[in-house]
């Protein structure tokens, strides 16, 4: 009986020890997994934070080439509202040269021609004010039309110029540099009737011809 329980003894303190030993040997394991995980988890970090750095950056860079390209217009173009509203004070000159001029009460008077002569000086200080400021006219009169620049008002017969030609300037136009400060009112040429009528007839005739 002795014999069995020693032996018993011993085969639990064997088993005892067995257990032991695989738990040492699951410990560390377990530990390595949990250190992987936590080195994984920490690259991942650290990628997400680079991505957020690389994002901001990115957004602040452009967000500082809008600023320097908000800046440089309004450097070059800050007095583009006050230049068109400036070009009001041209078009009342032109307005008071014209109902002068046309005033029968002092027409060939030395006293209209002073005041012409003024006027004219006036006008001139202005648009070279205006091309120190990078503002120039439009070209019109004799230019074909350009929707870009020119607004036709009105169409003008005369078969002396090209169908479309600017032969009257109504209000005169201007850039700013690239910009179209305002664009010229201008009248356009087009042909007489009985010159379309006739054109189409010899037209026609001519196709009759090459037919027979």
């Amino acid at each position: 009986m002795e014999k069995e329980e020693t032996l018993n003894k011993e085969d639990q303190n064997l088993k005892d020890k067995n257990s032991d030993l695989s738990k040492d040997k699951q410990a560390p394991d377990e530990t390595g997994k949990k250190e992987e995980e936590e080195q994984l988890s920490t690259e991942d970090e650290i990628a997400n934070l680079k991505d957020k750095v690389a994002r901001t950056f990115a957004e602040m860079e452009n967000q500082r080439r809008r600023f320097e390209k908000e800046k440089d217009e309004a450097f070059e173009y800050g007095g583009f509202s006050f230049a068109r509203e400036t070009l009001s004070l041209l078009d009342n000159l032109e307005r008071s040269k014209q109902t002068l001029e046309n005033d029968e009460t002092i027409k060939d008077k030395d006293t209209l021609k002073k005041l012409i002569e003024h006027i004219d000086i006036i006008n001139k200080d202005m648009i070279s004010i205006f091309k120190k400021n990078n503002i120039e006219p439009i070209k019109a009169i004799n230019e074909k039309l350009d929707p870009n620049l020119h607004q036709a008002m009105m169409e003008v017969e005369d078969d002396t110029k090209d169908h479309g030609t600017i032969v009257q300037e109504i209000q005169k136009g201007f850039m700013m540099k690239d910009r179209l400060l305002r664009p010229s009112l201008v009248a356009v040429s087009k042909k007489k009737v009985e010159d379309k009528q006739n054109n189409q007839k010899n037209q026609e005739n001519e196709e009759k011809e090459v037919k027979n």
